[in-house]
């Protein structure tokens, strides 16, 4: 028994040191990533014109080099048309659906006013053209009317309705104030819907960010966790012809119900 016991101790410590070797190679990887982000930022001065529709290709770079980070392979299901500008809006699971999403299409990001204070990731969100609203404090009307003016001079910006993260089961009551600005620039709405799916073909409890769990243990548990996939689903461009603010929130909700369900039936095992 006194032999099983030190085994058992020996097994774990190796186990320990595996994964502390692991959490260790991917925060050095992360951190080569970030420099060769700002490398890239102050080589091309985006910093200059954050907002430039040519940035989004670094954007998309930059992402994908993350995902890798943090273990995510993606699987894009449908097609954009790249040839029309439209205000993305997408169901919101995790921090890393920005990651996701960026990696998967060329769009500027809306992001909550406190990811603009983050040391270094912060720093690039800036440089990179995400726009930063603080949630309640009645500058959506502003942040509409810049969208509106990013849309009228084809940039497309990527934004939440949902204002918060979920456990990724279901789509949350959509907050639909930012879509006037599609609205007022005539544009259309494209919708995307993300689900992380585990090796076992289900839906994944590590990836999604919410309840009461801090930054950087969420962070910490991304980094040790197995190969997730991230899925993601391009919906049909939804026109705003024809519609006012509700209507168009409402279609815009049932839209994303039935386009998760979908994507959970096509991707869940």
């Amino acid at each position: 028994m006194m032999i099983n016991k030190i085994q058992n101790m020996f097994d774990l410590g190796k186990r320990n040191v595996a994964r502390a070797f692991h959490y260790s190679k991917k925060v050095s990887h992360g951190v080569t990533v970030m420099g060769e982000g700002f490398f890239v930022v102050y080589k091309n001065q985006l910093y200059k014109s954050p907002n430039n529709p040519e940035n989004t290709k670094y954007i998309q770079w930059f992402c994908r080099k993350m995902c890798d980070v943090f273990n995510l392979d993606i699987q894009v299901h449908g097609q954009v048309n790249r040839n029309t500008t439209a205000l993305w809006a997408s169901n919101h699971v995790s921090w890393l659906d920005i990651l996701v999403l960026g990696s998967s299409a060329r769009v500027f990001f809306l992001a909550k006013a406190e990811i603009g204070t983050w040391p270094i990731v912060g720093q690039l969100a800036k440089s990179a053209g995400t726009l930063f609203i603080k949630r309640g404090s009645g500058d959506s009307n502003k942040i509409r009317e810049q969208i509106s003016t990013f849309l009228k001079q084809d940039i497309p910006v990527l934004f939440f309705p949902e204002a918060t993260t979920s456990d990724g089961t279901k789509i949350k009551r959509i907050h639909g104030r930012i879509l006037g600005a599609a609205l007022a620039a005539e544009k259309p709405v494209q919708l995307a819907l993300i689900c992380y799916v585990n090796q076992d073909g289900h839906l994944d409890q590590i990836a999604p960010y919410y309840g009461d769990v801090s930054m950087a243990e969420h962070v910490q548990k991304v980094l040790e966790m197995p190969k997730v996939t991230a899925h993601v689903m391009f919906m049909p461009i939804i026109s705003v012809e024809g519609h006012d603010l509700d209507s168009l929130t409402a279609i815009v909700q049932t839209t994303m119900n039935e386009g998760l369900h979908s994507l959970h039936q096509k991707v869940l095992h």
